[in-house]
């Protein structure tokens, strides 16, 4: 699994930063989180393959996090495309899909399903996989996503197999897919016999566009990675309450009770250069040290565990 950057600003785009948006790709499955004005640009220059974006998860919609979002749908009809496009968000985003469609003319040869979120619920599932929503507090509503995999079976001890009366062969496999096999001379040999511990799934997660909450932390909890709005510096507290967004100390703040592997800020005000940043990656490691600047077209593994 590994997540591309696409964009990590906040309110308008930069000559050198584009809107929010970051694409996760697991497997054979693309996922788009967010979809800021630029997106398209970081999708070319990445050579990433956004024709077989599988579905896309909207925050809220604000303009900065939207306005790439029909680029996104036009093109997709340039190609061959007969699977559906799910674009999961909160109350405002069908409507938003539609009039666009409509006052663009859009030419859409493929089905396009979009599902409001009206509660936290799983938004989306896959082989293997869920996606989950859950409540954030901005000025409209918003929410956050993490994706969990399922534990994946233990180890298969080949070894033990042989000792137990299993040669190499089919019986192998059904073994580690969790089926009860019997050998030649009668004996039943159960998954647990020759596998080892169940092992952790990754889990990753998305938060921008809200209020420092305590209960985000247990909803991204052992996330292996986290993006995470870090907007303000702690000296625009006042601010940031004001409108609804969160410090990078506050960020780190989340990282840092939430037992993440590894936290990336985004969204960041226009008020900061690139350069500038740096104010906010000093406060948020005073409070998590292993806090992290994403910057655009980033690419970040996201690997299992050992």
């Amino acid at each position: 699994m590994e997540a591309f950057i696409l964009g990590c600003g906040g309110m308008m785009p930069l000559p050198y930063r584009h809107l929010t948006s970051v694409l996760l790709r697991r497997d054979g499955d693309l996922f788009l989180f967010d979809g800021g004005e630029g997106t398209q640009v970081s999708l070319k220059r990445l050579n990433l393959k956004w024709k077989k974006i599988d579905a896309i998860f909207v925050s809220h919609t604000h303009a900065d996090h939207v306005t790439g979002l029909p680029g996104i749908l036009m093109l997709s009809a340039q190609v061959d495309r007969t699977e559906p496009l799910y674009i999961y968000g909160p109350p405002k985003i069908a409507e938003y899909i539609e009039t666009s469609r409509k006052v663009l003319d859009m030419y859409i040869n493929y089905p396009i399903i979009v599902k409001e979120i009206t509660a936290p619920c799983i938004v989306h599932k896959g082989d293997g996989f869920v996606i989950r929503s859950f409540p954030l507090d901005h000025t409209k509503t918003c929410v956050g996503y993490t994706l969990e995999e399922e534990e994946r079976p233990g180890e298969f001890n080949p070894q033990k197999a042989i000792e137990l009366g299993l040669p190499v062969g089919p019986q192998w496999g059904q073994l580690q897919k969790g089926n009860t096999v019997t050998t030649q001379d009668g004996r039943i040999v159960k998954p647990e016999d020759v596998m080892g511990e169940k092992r952790k799934g990754r889990k990753f997660s998305f938060v921008t566009d809200t209020l420092y909450k305590p209960s985000i932390s247990q909803e991204v909890k052992n996330s292996d990675l986290l993006i995470c709005e870090g907007m303000f510096e702690e000296g625009l507290l006042d601010q940031a309450k004001e409108k609804k967004h969160m410090t990078a100390k506050q960020a780190a703040t989340i990282a840092r009770d939430a037992n993440v592997k590894r936290m990336c800020m985004i969204h960041y005000s226009p008020r900061y250069t690139d350069k500038e940043l740096s104010v906010l990656l000093s406060e948020a490691q005073e409070i998590w040290p292993k806090a992290e600047l994403s910057k655009d077209r980033m690419h970040i593994e996201i690997p299992y565990e050992d």
